[in-house]
Formats: structure tokens, sequence, C-alpha cells
């Protein structure tokens, strides 16, 4: 858990630079300032792809050459991204966007990995408590973004996808020391594996699909175009940076107590509690454009998407066997990255053409529809309770 937590605040600092800067980017590199946000977008449509390759790779050859394959694509990422700065190159930005997706198709990875070997009643927590490696990973990426932007100086942002590509070597090192076993596939002693069509249509299976998808979604539908908007209404780019600092904060910070509270109170309590935080942040978003509304409902983000999203994980992990992990979660991330793909691309043609209120306004029906799954959960479990003690 250690080492885990470790890539977690150290490789996983490159989301905060990427998603602070990959839309700032892509506004002084594209042509069509609709085309801003597709940088960010690539990342993850790319990443969409490879989480279920990611995810078959490791069940055969490990976590730890999972994560060093994770990490090499991320620091070729970050390398490409300093370079098409330098040479004005919009095309180069995206591929090296490709690879950073590379990176992050092997990422979410590691809430899994806390637990592969936790026990029932641990894995909660251990999932959460490497999640929390990501509060030291957004304080090391504002660092980055608002001390090396300008390193290379009149070239901004090449200096802190220089530091990209030396977070993600100081990571790939971390990483040398994980040690997870190898799930033995030739073990007779193991109940063979259902089908993915089974475990999928488990009623917990299914809710606990939608609400990652649907609360890693609207995060990234609003985070996407949060700094692109901040700019447009008069502040800069470094005061971006602290707005989304701030966000990534609450999404990774509670993280510390998350798995003790699902423990205390139940997946669904929380998971509820989560999505009720992520429709209030909209709803404070669109009330105006004032420096502490923008702070305001990032933080409610942030707070919302981690206990939604832990929850869900959470709720996914006890939905399948030991040797069905690989295929489940491999799914469950194509999904999940499918849905944060599709709403960072709609999030920048929404600011562009419609302004920011429209793209807190295109998170709600989402939202509606994960309370409706929850609430249905609820109802068939209480029905599953009546049935046996009867």
């Amino acid at each position: 858990m250690a080492v885990l937590f470790f890539a977690q605040a150290v490789l996983g600092s490159q989301l905060q630079i990427m998603i602070v800067l990959g839309g700032l980017a892509g506004v002084m590199l594209a042509s069509n300032p609709a085309l801003a946000t597709l940088p960010i977008s690539l990342v993850m449509f790319t990443a969409v792809f490879g989480a279920p390759l990611a995810s078959n790779f490791m069940g055969k050859c490990g976590r730890r050459l999972g994560f060093l394959v994770g990490a090499s694509g991320g620091c070729i990422g970050g390398l490409l991204a300093a370079i098409s700065l330098f040479i004005s190159s919009f095309d180069l930005l995206l591929l090296g966007s490709v690879f950073t997706g590379i990176y992050y198709s092997f990422h979410g990875f590691y809430r899994f990995a806390a637990a592969d070997t936790a026990s029932d009643s641990f894995r909660p927590t251990a999932i959460s408590w490497v999640l929390a490696g990501g509060l030291v990973g957004a304080m090391i990426g504002s660092e980055v973004v608002q001390n090396f932007s300008d390193f290379f100086s009149p070239v901004p942002f090449a200096g802190a996808y220089g530091v990209v590509v030396l977070l993600n070597i100081i990571g790939g090192i971390g990483v040398l020391f994980l040690k997870i076993p190898l799930l033995p596939t030739n073990n007779k002693n193991l109940p063979v594996g259902r089908p993915l069509k089974t475990i999928i249509c488990q009623p917990e299976t299914i809710v606990a699909m939608l609400c990652g998808m649907i609360s890693y979604g609207v995060m990234a539908l609003v985070m996407t175009s949060t700094s692109l908007a901040m700019v447009e209404h008069g502040f800069t780019s470094s005061r971006a940076a602290d707005v989304v600092r701030w966000h990534a904060l609450f999404m990774f910070g509670p993280s510390f107590f998350t798995g003790i509270i699902i423990s205390r109170f139940g997946n669904l309590r929380i998971m509820a509690l989560g999505l009720l935080m992520l429709g209030v942040s909209c709803f404070v978003a669109i009330s105006g454009v004032e420096l502490r509304q923008f702070y305001t409902a990032l933080i409610l983000l942030g707070f919302g998407w981690n206990f939604s999203f832990i929850g869900a994980t959470t709720l996914l992990a006890n939905t399948y066997r030991e040797n069905e992990r690989a295929k489940v979660q491999g799914l469950n991330d194509f999904l999940v990255l499918g849905a944060v793909s599709m709403a960072s691309f709609l999030s920048g043609a929404l600011l562009n053409y419609f302004g920011w209120p429209m793209v807190q306004i295109a998170a709600m029906p989402p939202l509606l529809v994960a309370v409706i799954s929850l609430s249905y959960l609820a109802i068939y479990r209480r029905g599953k309770i009546e049935i046996i003690s009867s």
C-alpha cells in the first residue's frame, strides 16, 4: 500500500498538470477554439480502449510490469507535449496526448491493486487510502504548474511538461518495489470464472458501473472547462490552477476517512451523499462567475466525486471473484473512461458555444439517473432481505 500510495502521488500528479494546462495549451496551438480541450479528450479516448487491454495485460504479467508500461507512456507523452510547444505543433501535442492516454489506461488500476490482497472488511479503507495519494499528487501538480510553466520562457507551459518526464521516471523507480502476487490462473482449487454477461447482469454490478461512470463523467465535464471558463471571465491561469488545486485536494483528501465511513454507514448512503454534493456544486456554479463561486463549486465537485466514486469502486469490488477481476475491472474502466472522454470533449464544445452555465445544466440529467439507480438497488436489497427472513 505504501508503494501504491507513492505511485498515486507522484505519477498521479501529472493528471493535475494535464487538466490545468491541456486546455490552455490547446487554445494556444489549435486553429479552432472549440478544439481547445481535444488534447484532454484524446487522453481519455485512448485510455478508454486501452483500459481493457491494460487490465488483461496485468492479469497475465502482473501489476508491477503494467504500471511500469504506464509510466513509460506518461514519460513519452510529457516529452512530446513539451516539444510541441517549442515548435507550435498542435498535431504533436495530440500525439503526446495519446501516449499520456496509455499512462492513464493503467493509472485507474491503482485503486483495484489496493483491493487485490485486502480482506473484505479492509477493502474500502485500502481503496480510499491509496486514492488519498492523489492529495499529495494535487499539491505536486499545482506547484509544478505555478513554478515551472514559464521555466523555458518565452515558451509557455513547456517547463511544466518537462517536469512530467521527471515525475514518470521517479514514479517508475518507486513502482519497482511493488509486490503483488500474480493470480495463478492454472490453480485447480479456484472456482471456474463465470461468464462476463452473468457478472454484469447482477444489480450491484450494474449500479456500481453506472454510478462510477456518471460520477467521474460529471466531474470531468465540469472540471475540464473550469480553467478556460475562469480565463474567459478575467482570471489568470495561476488563479485557475489554484482553484483546480483545491478541487483536487477535496477529490482525494477525504479518502483518509471515506473507507471508514463506508464501512460504518454502507456504500449506498455514501454514494447518495456524493451524488447530492455533485448536484449542489452545479447549482453553485450556475449562480455566478465570481471567484468564491468557482472555489465553492469545484470543492463540492471534488468532495462529491470522492464519496460517489470510492463507493462505486468498493461496491464493484464485491461483485466478482478473484479470477474474474481482470475482465470485470477492464470493462468497468472502459465504460468509466468512455464517459469521461465524452464528457471532457462535450465540456469544451458547451463552453465555447453556450457558456459556463450550460456545462452545469448538462450534468444534471445523468446525476438524476444515478440517483434513480441507487434507489432501485436499495429497494432490491430490501426485498431480498425480506424474502430471506420469511
